[in-house]
């Protein structure tokens, strides 16, 4: 593979990969993580793609694989919580938010099952089309349509009746002392 083929499709899909990643791990470092692993097994796998045009399918569907093969390894172990006297930045609570601003919209969309958050953050966020979600998803089109009608319905009532926030980022075993 040319180098600067890959420097062209690194900085043409990065950030919507990142995003993505982020949407569903909630998480700024597993995101990074998720996004790193996808492109190293695009250098890894990439020749073995027939079909140039079908790229940014391949690395959606491939950062969600691993998306969901990190959540199977992680059930195996015990996390533990982070104690009161971690740092952690402070939340800005803004005053007078409208319910529908981009803010609550997206803290609402961390607090939907990840089956939901999906197909949304793809379809709304990443603007792919109903049969590059199912590609990517691997389920047929007429689950997307339906997860994303009832991810719909279930941000609508978040927006209307707010629950707890969502869980924090938990804590890798580097960053602990």
């Amino acid at each position: 593979m040319n180098p600067l083929e890959a420097t062209s499709v690194v900085e043409q899909h990065y950030a919507n990969l990142y995003r993505f990643a982020l949407s569903l791990s909630r998480c700024e470092s597993t995101a990074w993580d998720l996004t790193q692993q996808t492109y190293y097994l695009w250098a890894k796998n990439g020749h073995q793609l027939r079909d140039a045009t079908k790229l940014k399918s391949w690395l959606f569907t491939t950062l969600y694989h691993e998306f969901l093969a990190t959540r199977r390894r992680a059930s195996h172990f015990v996390s533990e919580e982070m104690s009161d006297t971690d740092d952690a930045a402070p939340q800005p609570t803004p005053e007078g938010l409208h319910p529908f601003d981009g803010v609550a919209v997206h803290e609402a969309l961390l607090k939907l099952d990840e089956e939901y958050r999906a197909a949304l953050t793809l379809f709304y966020l990443k603007s792919n089309s109903y049969k590059e979600i199912a590609e990517i998803l691997d389920i047929p089109i007429g689950t997307v349509m339906s997860r994303i009608s009832r991810g719909k319905a279930e941000l609508r009532k978040l927006l209307s009746d707010p629950a707890p926030p969502a869980p924090e980022c938990p804590a890798r075993e580097e960053e602990q002392p």
